[in-house]
């Protein structure tokens, strides 16, 4: 077989030991008598078998020339080094040695019969290229440096992996030019080096075969195991996310078995949680922690003794338990470690705190169920590796933090993605100014100018009567329970007290029947905790046969609340599930929305969903803003919301009880200026003007339509309100528009609201919506859709 068989490569490639026997002929010429004899002894050797000076390449003459091969190499490869160096003779870019040194043929032979050598590292997809770089310092002078260091992977008599370090000798090799090979110029070596992965210019320059590549390479190989291994983990606790992938622990148990030289150890982690003194399960795929077993989390002091404690955590010093079962049966040394990893059945283990100058931060538990195997001395190994252990957990500790507070700000204070530019903006400022100032700065106002408001709201229409009237079955159904059972109670037992309390229930039955109030549940609920309850309890003690309908009524009575929550659990159920649904599709629906035009967004769950939007360049901070925008997003509103109706009403029989939603927009045709109020976290409208905007979207959903006590909003209809004529204009053509696409129907109403406090001459639009079977398509029409209907 031929060496160059199944390689593309613009290499020719012969095996010669030619340049190694020129130096040989300068050698014959030595003073010395011992080393001309040699040399002359080397040349026999070449002059006998000329081939071996002129090259070859067929794998068969290897062994066919073996012992010739074997005597000219006798200098480089001494024999009496031959069981303690690591050398082999070998080709670039392949897997083959020849002529290797006892020791090397050793390590190959623990290995194993089925050990397949391979060199790691080797730029596989890139051997064309690096063929041709080396082409260019050889052949052309030019410095490119593209050198990797290759290694071997072989594993040990007990299977632990050792990495080998390969350094080549390459200064018995020759690169020569074939007649047809191109020249390479000045210009073809600017174009290559600024075209690294274009492979075909490569070999456009380089043809294959191209070059002759004639000679060999010495291979010097180093036991790098430490090394290596206190890399791996390295690179092993960079990556981010690893904790997810499954096979991460399996590595990073290999990596240790490695650098500690033992095939069956195991590592863990805890973290340390400072507040808490506890130790803490760290999550991720095949995380373990021995000294936790099978426990979340734990207290130290119940997973350490004293001494451990503050070895661990005051001095930060690892310690080693060499033979856990002996401790174990040692009274005096039965320690809360000793006994959690002896029940785990582990015989050795080494505890090392991961801690840096604030303090400890975790515990790197490394465990073998064999005795004596991990100890005081190969403990030490850890040295080298902690530092990156602790680097490591730092930043994942600081990553977590980061979470944390994104959680809590995305959840509890967030500040829109469209905004977000101008408060890193202000944390520079703050920053710089704290940093060159000796005095205390400031956080600048965050305001945004000239920006248009758009405002709606979907509504439980009737939200406060349908909450009484499940208070009142509430409370009428544990009114009834108590009157049947004092009516039991009275039967076996007249007592004055009874007769006393079942009066005031009837008394608060019939009231509620009647004439339900305001303050009637927090008297009627006062009434059953403070005299009811305290009845009940002596009938359950004095009154057998009562025992068992007194534990059915507290079981129906929720146990905070002191009354049964059943009919308004229901309709706080139904509230919390409408508002999460309709923000969940609202939230849904405003991703494309960003995309048509970046713009402010925020939304507020109170018995229904609000929403506000704020649109205008100063929050795109681009000069790119045009009123198409701002009529695209109106456009865009009126369709979300007629969206989320169809929504509501398509799944409303799967909710605990039916509600009634109804739909508002508010119309404010003025920009306005808004600005983010710190104490409040929230942005809010900025200036006396202004303000009129906010007092509207209080109050205008609770307004009546003028001269009637009909409410502006109602079920099945979305209402659209404003104060001028040009609103009006623009919403009718989007009215126009939606009715020719059957989203809403034709019963347009024009309609004039009553005065609110200081505000006078609102008017609406109100107009039924389309409610579909079936979902059908989705497509949102923008404002030039609309354009181009008007114009049709």
């Amino acid at each position: 077989m031929d060496i160059n068989d199944y390689i593309e490569s613009p290499f020719e490639i012969k095996i010669s030991f030619n340049k190694l026997l020129n130096q040989y002929d300068d050698l014959i010429a030595a003073d010395n008598d011992f080393i001309s004899a040699n040399a002359r002894r080397v040349l026999k050797i070449a002059e006998d078998n000329p081939i071996l000076r002129d090259g070859f390449s067929d794998f068969e003459l290897l062994k066919t020339y073996e012992s010739e091969i074997e005597g000219i190499l006798q200098d480089t490869f001494s024999p009496l080094l031959t069981n303690n160096e690591i050398k082999t003779a070998s080709i670039p870019f392949h897997n083959f040695t020849f002529n290797s040194s006892e020791r090397f043929k050793s390590v190959l032979k623990t290995a194993g019969d089925n050990y397949d050598l391979q060199i790691k590292n080797m730029p596989t997809d890139d051997k064309y290229i690096f063929a041709c770089a080396i082409i260019l310092n050889i052949c052309y002078g030019y410095s490119l440096n593209f050198k990797r260091p290759f290694f071997y992977e072989i594993p040990d008599a007990n299977g632990i992996i050792r990495y080998y370090k390969m350094l080549y000798n390459a200064d018995f090799t020759e690169v020569i030019p074939k007649e047809h090979a191109p020249k390479i110029t000045e210009e073809d070596y600017n174009e290559l080096i600024d075209n690294f992965e274009n492979i075909e210019l490569w070999k456009a320059k380089f043809p294959p075969n191209s070059y002759l590549f004639k000679g060999f390479v010495i291979s010097n190989i180093f036991d790098i195991t430490d090394d290596q291994s206190i890399s791996n983990i390295k690179s092993s606790l960079i990556g981010e996310e690893k904790r997810k992938d499954e096979s991460f622990m399996k590595n990073f148990h290999s990596i240790f078995q490695s650098l500690l030289g033992l095939k069956d150890i195991q590592v863990g982690f805890s973290i340390y949680n400072k507040s808490e003194d506890t130790f803490q399960r760290v999550y991720g795929a095949g995380m373990k922690s021995y000294l936790l077993n099978d426990l979340e989390t734990s207290q130290c002091s119940d997973v350490l003794c004293e001494w451990s404690y503050d070895r661990l955590l005051k001095e930060k010093k690892y310690f080693s338990i060499s033979d856990i079962r002996r401790e174990f049966e040692h009274p005096e040394r039965n320690a809360p470690h000793i006994q959690v990893l002896h029940q785990q059945g582990l015989g050795s283990a080494i505890i090392a705190p991961i801690a840096n100058e604030e303090g400890l931060m975790g515990i790197l538990e490394i465990v073998s169920e064999k005795p004596k195997v991990l100890n005081s001395i190969n403990a030490n190994k850890l040295v080298d590796v902690m530092p990156f252990i602790v680097s490591a957990v730092e930043r994942s500790k600081n990553e977590e933090e980061n979470l944390i507070e994104a959680i809590i700000q995305k959840e509890c204070t967030a500040i829109h993605a469209s905004v977000h530019w101008k408060f890193v903006e202000e944390a520079r400022n703050y920053i710089n100014e704290k940093r060159n100032s000796n005095e205390t700065p400031t956080f600048n106002k965050i305001a945004f100018d000239e920006v248009y408001p758009l405002y709606g709201q979907m509504d439980v229409k009737g939200s406060s009567d349908a909450r009484n009237a499940a208070t009142q079955k509430d409370l009428l159904l544990q009114l009834g329970y108590a009157e049947k059972i004092l009516s039991s109670a009275i039967k076996e037992k007249e007592l004055p007290i009874f007769e006393q309390i079942k009066y005031e229930i009837s008394e608060f039955r019939l009231d509620l029947k009647e004439n339900f109030k305001v303050d009637s549940e927090h008297a009627i609920t006062v009434f059953l905790k403070d005299e009811v309850k305290p009845v009940f309890q002596l009938i359950y003690e004095t009154q057998n046969a009562l025992k068992e309908s007194i534990e059915d009524y507290f079981n129906k009575v929720d146990t905070e609340l002191d009354v049964i929550y059943f009919y308004r659990k229901h309709y706080d159920d139904t509230v919390k599930l409408i508002n999460n649904n309709m923000s969940s599709l609202l939230d849904e629906k405003q991703v494309a929305a960003q995309k048509m035009y970046p713009h402010f967004f925020e939304r507020f769950k109170t018995d229904g969903v609000e929403h506000n939007m704020y649109i205008g360049e100063s929050i795109t901070k681009q000069e790119s803003f045009n009123l198409v925008y701002l009529y695209n997003l109106r456009l865009w509103q009126l369709q979300v919301m007629c969206e989320m109706e169809n929504e509501y009403y398509s799944k409303q029989a799967e909710y605990p009880i039916a509600l009634d939603v109804a739909s508002m927009v508010l119309v404010f045709n003025q920009p306005l200026s808004i600005r983010f109020r710190m104490d409040e976290k929230r942005f809010d409208v900025d200036g006396t003007y202004n303000a009129r905007y906010e007092v509207v979207k209080k109050r205008v959903d609770k307004a009546f339509v003028k001269d009637t006590k009909e409410r502006i909003t109602k079920k099945g209809k979305l209402t659209i309100v404003y104060s001028q004529k040009q609103d009006e204009e623009e919403y009718l053509k989007y009215i126009q528009f939606l009715q020719s696409k059957n989203v809403l129907d034709k019963d347009l109403e024009f309609l004039e609201l009553e005065d609110l406090q200081a505000i006078t001459g609102l008017k609406a639009l109100r107009i039924s919506i389309l409610y579909k079977d079936k979902k059908d398509d989705k497509t949102f029409y923008t404002y030039n859709d609309l354009m181009e209907t008007i114009k049709a």
